[in-house]
């Protein structure tokens, strides 16, 4: 089942028996839940027919003991399991889940890691319609922007394009940190409101003329004077503004710069389909490659590979960060 599904389904009271939550993004797994810890049973229920758990404090044999136990004056008995993965022999949980309780929620937080697909109990998961198996995958880079789009919607918002990016940009793929930032503005602005860079800049603190959007937009129209007060801004606010990070999205610019060059349909709707942007940036990078041909966006790969090696301090003992990103422009723009 999807996200969608299962939030769906709980929010229409539909509960299935058992909830196998794993993977690396631990986003989702917090919020289904959360979403069952609050909602399924009244307070007063709570007292006695909610029981939170730790994997590393816990033994199979006590948490299958405890699942089996009947609810006291409620439908149901809600069982949290957090921190599976450091729970042993999870592999034993196979006897509750052949047989759960129907009075039974119980709900298994196996974060950062995945289950055995191949194992008797990921099978047994697969197979019962009283369960639901989810695997919460962490989100590409690419999807971040159309998922802080969708995510306000839900809240009542709108942004721009542009906004959206350099939130991605700025915050990397941590869903967490990335809706406590958005929730900051959902709190000082008004409901309807469409967010751009001025709301950024002054409830999150992101600069919008100084960070790696405007660097690409710089380096993308050779803009060198532009380009040069970032770099100098960059330089002064390591920080916030870390090489290594600046490098990999620049990385992932010149890798689409390529990609575009070998489109063969350049129409908008399929050069950003297949290089994975929203269509409101393929002007950005049919510029780009129009300043940088395939031969120029090779040697850039190269060189971003090259000084992302020299930041972690490979061939390089004395160079400061500043000084190499400064080489790296010049190089790049030149």
């Amino acid at each position: 089942m999807t996200f969608e599904q299962i939030n769906t389904d709980l929010k229409n009271k539909i509960y299935k028996q058992v909830y196998f939550l794993m993977g690396d993004e631990p986003f989702f797994i917090d919020k289904i839940t959360n979403y069952i810890h609050k909602n399924v049973l009244t307070e007063a229920e709570k007292a006695f027919n909610l029981s939170v758990v730790y994997g590393k404090d816990t033994d199979i044999r006590d948490l299958i003991n405890t699942a089996r136990r009947f609810p006291m004056m409620s439908n149901y008995h809600v069982v949290i399991l957090k921190e599976a993965q450091e729970i042993k022999n999870i592999d034993t949980l196979i006897y509750y889940v052949e047989k759960p309780l129907k009075s039974t929620i119980l709900v298994v937080n196996y974060k950062y890691d995945t289950i055995d697909k191949r194992k008797k109990l990921y099978k047994a998961l697969d197979r019962d319609k009283d369960v639901v198996i989810f695997e919460s995958k962490k989100l590409y880079d690419s999807q971040i922007p159309k998922w802080i789009d969708s995510f306000l919607l839900q809240k009542g918002y709108s942004i721009e394009p542009k906004s959206a990016m350099l939130l991605s940009e700025y915050l990397g793929n941590d869903l967490s940190k990335i809706v406590n930032e958005l929730e900051k503005l959902t709190i000082v602005l008004p409901e309807n409101t469409k967010i751009n860079s001025e709301h950024i800049e002054k409830n999150i603190g992101i600069s919008k003329d100084f960070n790696v959007f405007e660097l690409q937009n710089a380096i993308a129209n050779k803009n060198i004077l532009k380009a040069n007060r970032i770099i100098n801004y960059f330089a002064k606010n390591q920080k916030q503004h870390n090489i290594i990070p600046t490098i990999s999205a620049l990385f992932n610019f010149f890798t689409k710069i390529l990609q575009y060059h070998f489109v063969k349909d350049k129409s908008q709707r399929n050069v950003a389909a297949t290089i994975g942007v929203s269509p409101y940036f393929v002007k950005d990078y049919s510029l780009a490659a129009r300043n940088y041909n395939a031969k120029k966006t090779v040697q850039t790969i190269s060189l971003l590979r090259e000084y992302d090696m020299k930041s972690k301090g490979v061939d390089n003992v004395s160079t400061a960060p500043g000084e190499l990103l400064r080489e790296l422009i010049y190089k790049i723009m030149h």
